[in-house]
Formats: C-alpha cells, sequence, structure tokens
C-alpha cells in the first residue's frame, strides 16, 4: 500500500545503512507492499541468511500522536517473547533494532490471509484454535512499570489504570482527527461522552497486559497441509498495554470470535480468562470504536487515495459507534 509516511531507500544506500548500524551488508531482494506505515525490505545478508528489513519514517514526517516511538516498541516487543518458554509466541527473531529500522529473521510459513481461501474448513477451526492459544500466551506478559497505555514515553498515552490511560488514547485520536480534519461518523465530545459512559466497565480492568491489537490474518503466518500451524506473529508496533479482550478486535477480521468460537475455545484452554459478560461486552464496543478512529484517522497523514478504503473506514467507525451507543 502506498503511503506517504513510508521511506524508501536505494539498494545501495539500504545496504550502507546496515553496515553502518548492524555491522551487515545485505542486497534487498523485495519490497514488500502490504504495509501502510513502515517501509519493508526482504533482503539477503552477507552471510547468507535472509532477513527483513522494516525502515521508520523520517523524523520530520508526520505522524499520529500514538505512532511515535512505535518502532522501539515493536522490538520491546519482540525481546519480551523471547522471555518466554520457547514456542510459546512463535515469531521471527529480532537481529536488530534501532531508531531508525530493525532487522528479523524471515518466518517459515505463508500470512493467513494470502492463503484462507485454501484452507478447509478443518485446518482453519485448528488454526483459530490455535491463534486463540498463541494469543493467551502473548498476553501474559505485564507491563514493568505497571502502567497502562502505549510503552512509548513520547507518545504521552498512558496512566497509572486503564480508565485514565484509554481515555488519553482515544483524546489523542481525536487531536489527530482535527489536526487531519478527518471527517468523523460522530462529533468528538460525543465520542468523548460515550467512553465516559463506558468507564465502569474499563475499571474492571486491573493489570496491564500486553495487547497487540493488530492480529488481523495480514499479520499471521501459517502452514496449511496435513497438519496445520501457527509458524508466527508479526507486526507488534501497535502494541499497548492494557485489556487482553481487546484482541477480540483485530482477531474479528479472522473469523468469529463470539463464545463458542474456536479462537475463544484456544484462548481459555491456554490459560486465558475471557468472560462475557455485560460490562465485557461493553468494553468490546469501546475496543472497537478505538480501532475505528485509529482506521479513519490515519488516512490523513497516509494521504490515501483508495475511496473504498476510505469509505469501508468510515462504515466500521459509524457500526463501532452505533454499537457502543446500544450498550451505554
Amino acid at each position: 500500500m502506498q503511503s506517504q509516511t513510508k521511506r524508501r531507500l536505494s539498494p545501495a544506500d539500504l545496504d550502507a545503512l546496515l553496515r553502518s548500524s548492524a555491522g551487515i551488508g545485505g542486497r534487498p531482494e523485495a519490497e514488500l507492499t502490504d504495509g501502510c506505515y513502515n517501509t519493508a525490505y526482504r533482503v539477503l545478508l552477507d552471510d547468507g541468511r535472509p532477513a527483513i528489513v522494516k525502515l521508520a519514517p523520517l523524523p520530520e514526517v508526520p505522524v499520529l500522536r500514538y505512532e511515535r516511538g512505535i518502532m522501539a516498541t515493536e522490538a520491546m516487543v519482540y525481546r519480551r517473547i523471547a522471555e518466554l518458554p520457547d514456542g510459546h509466541v512463535p515469531g521471527p527473531e529480532l537481529l536488530y533494532a534501532d531508531d531508525e529500522f530493525l532487522m528479523v529473521s524471515l518466518l517459515e510459513g505463508t500470512p493467513w490471509d494470502k492463503v484462507a481461501a485454501t484452507l478447509s474448513p478443518a485446518a482453519t477451526s485448528t488454526l483459530r484454535r490455535e491463534l486463540g492459544a498463541v494469543t493467551a500466551r502473548l498476553n501474559t506478559l505485564t507491563a514493568p512499570d505497571g502502567r497502562f497505555g502505549y510503552p512509548a514515553a513520547e507518545s504521552g498515552l498512558s496512566g497509572p489504570d486503564w480508565r485514565t490511560a484509554f481515555t488519553v488514547m482515544v483524546e489523542g485520536l481525536l487531536e489527530d482527527a482535527e489536526r487531519w480534519n478527518s471527517r468523523l461518523s460522530e462529533e468528538p465530545d460525543t465520542i468523548r461522552k460515550l467512553v465516559a459512559e463506558g468507564g465502569y466497565a474499563l475499571d474492571e480492568v486491573t493489570e496491564p497486559r500486553l495487547v497487540h491489537f493488530d492480529l488481523w490474518p495480514g499479520n499471521v503466518f501459517v502452514n496449511g497441509g496435513d497438519r496445520p500451524r501457527v509458524t508466527g506473529l508479526i507486526d507488534h508496533e501497535r502494541a499497548f498495554w492494557g485489556d487482553p479482550a481487546a484482541e477480540l478486535i483485530s482477531l474479528a477480521f479472522g473469523g468469529d470470535v463470539g463464545p463458542d468460537s474456536d479462537v475463544v475455545a484456544g484462548y481459555l484452554e491456554a490459560g486465558g480468562a475471557l468472560d462475557f459478560t455485560p460490562a465485557f461486552r461493553h468494553r468490546l464496543a469501546l475496543y472497537q470504536l478505538y480501532l475505528g478512529l485509529i482506521l479513519v484517522v490515519e488516512d490523513g497523514p497516509r494521504a490515501t487515495d483508495d475511496t473504498e478504503h476510505v469509505a469501508w473506514t468510515g462504515e466500521y467507525l459509524a457500526e463501532a459507534v452505533a454499537r457502543v451507543r446500544a450498550l451505554g
């Protein structure tokens, strides 16, 4: 996907960057174009290893407030995952990271969205169940300082409790919406009121857990065949410390996430807790509203010219607002 936040380098410049920072050169083999924020290249390193290099936008490129410092967030998540027992949360190995770029090993498997149509119902069910278990294990990671919200200090989007953090996270997007003249489906003050009315439900979350918040099928690698399995999760840059229930919002892009779904069954079998009470459902609606805001507002700095995508994001946000209002 084309985006104004993407930074592209010539093969020679990319090789020079790798040599000066990571101490090893590499030859780009292809640009990976599915993402809409960072620039990603598949490279062949001088020692023969394949790797993925993700370049952060240049410092002068305007980004959303929650996006400040998110490359460091992704690197942090890879390091925290490495602390877990081997195989608990499969994914690439972090090879190098700084403020400018990170480099990870090449994953086995294929992004789920590329092979979804070829998977049998049985394979899909198996993979959804396993994805639920992997997500539950990822959500066992807790904030080292006990704070909720985004890890990067430069965003300023955190707080001592989940209600406070989530409120400032929403406020950050509303400020970005004003800056970029985003077409919201509801007045900002109405959105603020809806979030405030859900405060009682947010207060039920008392421990800041790691939330990926972008587990759509494109960020989940799988192997199909006779023994389907999840081979890895990628793109942890949107991660925050908060309520694990929020994972269900992006997981819904891959299928059912209701109480009787495969993904919830796998989550519970792995020791996670998802209790579909009225307050829980109210929180889910708020998290869908939050993702809807992200999807609409990010069209500004990306300068998105895909009219179908812009229309879809507007509809998604409008549906989310209606859902919160119905539960309030």
